[in-house]
């Protein structure tokens, strides 16, 4: 199967017609070439459904609706996005913060991923999923690393971690991570190899076709991130299902 059959089958499937893929990521490049970091939230619990995204600067984070209805804030409160020179992050949990903080004094995105595990909401045990776009030695030539932490299926106290370097993507198209790869009790944990999908347009069409391809039930939260080479600039388009 070609890439855009691919990319095709896996918006369908996964996204479209998928009442909860869970939170995901997706990097990869618009039709111009221009690079475009995806992220987005999904609830079923009031808990979860209490957030929005706010943008601040080059940073996107989650922040409740209602405080006063949040109980632990630990899994559901994060930067999703940041920013260092030439080194764009996108997670779904505080590793945000993890990963930034051992960019910004020499260390790797793989090390500094190693030193945490997948989520402690037994029996669900979320996968922490992240993303790295490294400009920082070749703005022409950025290098792309997706992890994810994953509960092993033996003991899920303990964590599997895969690191994928895969080569660029063409324009067009973007890898994705989901923390889930649908519905169910416990929810099922994503598996295998990112998978390819589309990114057909810029920031704000990305948004609009990502946002309505959500299940409305569950949809919570989306934002993209378009980042503009050899600059480095960047801007982040927002769509929040609450607000306060």
């Amino acid at each position: 199967m070609d890439i855009a059959s691919a990319a095709a089958e896996n918006f369908r499937a996964r996204l479209a017609e998928n009442p909860y893929p869970g939170r995901g990521l997706i990097i990869g490049r618009g039709p111009d070439g221009g690079w475009l970091q995806v992220y987005f939230i999904m609830g079923r619990s009031e808990h979860s459904r209490n957030r929005h995204f706010v943008v601040e600067g080059t940073t996107l984070r989650t922040e409740a609706v209602d405080p006063s209805k949040v109980d632990d804030p630990s899994l559901i409160i994060y930067r999703a996005m940041a920013e260092l020179p030439g080194l764009y992050v996108v997670t779904n949990g505080d590793q945000t913060d993890t990963v930034v903080d051992a960019l910004g004094t020499g260390g790797s995105f793989e090390a500094a991923l190693a030193t945490r595990e997948r989520e402690p909401d037994a029996p669900n045990y979320t996968p922490r999923i992240s993303g790295l776009l490294d400009s920082s030695v070749d703005k022409a030539n950025p290098v792309l690393t997706l992890n994810i932490l994953r509960a092993n299926d033996g003991d899920p106290t303990r964590t599997d971690r895969w690191t994928f370097r895969p080569a660029l993507p063409p324009p067009g198209f973007g890898l994705a991570l989901t923390t889930y790869e649908g519905d169910g009790s416990p929810l099922p944990p994503f598996r295998g190899d990112p998978l390819w999908m589309p990114l057909g347009g810029n920031a704000e069409s990305v948004a609009e076709t990502y946002w309505e391809a959500l299940d409305a039930d569950n949809r919570v939260a989306l934002a993209v991130k378009a980042i503009n080479f050899p600059s480095g600039e960047s801007r982040i388009v927002v769509r929040n299902r609450f607000t306060p």
